[in-house]
């Protein structure tokens, strides 16, 4: 590649989002709960969500799965359509 366009991709941001918004209230809350788990927040997250699910606890189960969404996109969406589909 060449360095001109090596610089110029540096400055593109890079992340999962792919245009889709977290809510501001969901991002704080993740942003927090990484501050406290460091890199296994959103396992730490995904096995909130699962527990609440388990439990027929279904506001928590959304409030953990967005949390789980805002860190990790596709870890959530492995976890989204079997446990709602089940309930």
């Amino acid at each position: 590649m060449p360095r001109a366009q090596a610089r110029a991709m540096r400055f593109q941001p890079a992340n999962d989002n792919r245009g889709k918004r977290v809510a501001s209230t969901h991002l704080h809350a993740a942003l927090r709960h990484f501050a406290e788990h460091g890199l296994a927040a959103a396992d730490h997250a995904r096995q909130q969500a699962l527990s609440a699910a388990d439990a027929g606890d279904r506001q928590s189960f959304e409030w953990w799965l967005e949390i789980c969404r805002a860190l990790d996109r596709r870890m959530a969406s492995r976890i989204d359509l079997p446990v709602q589909a089940g309930g």
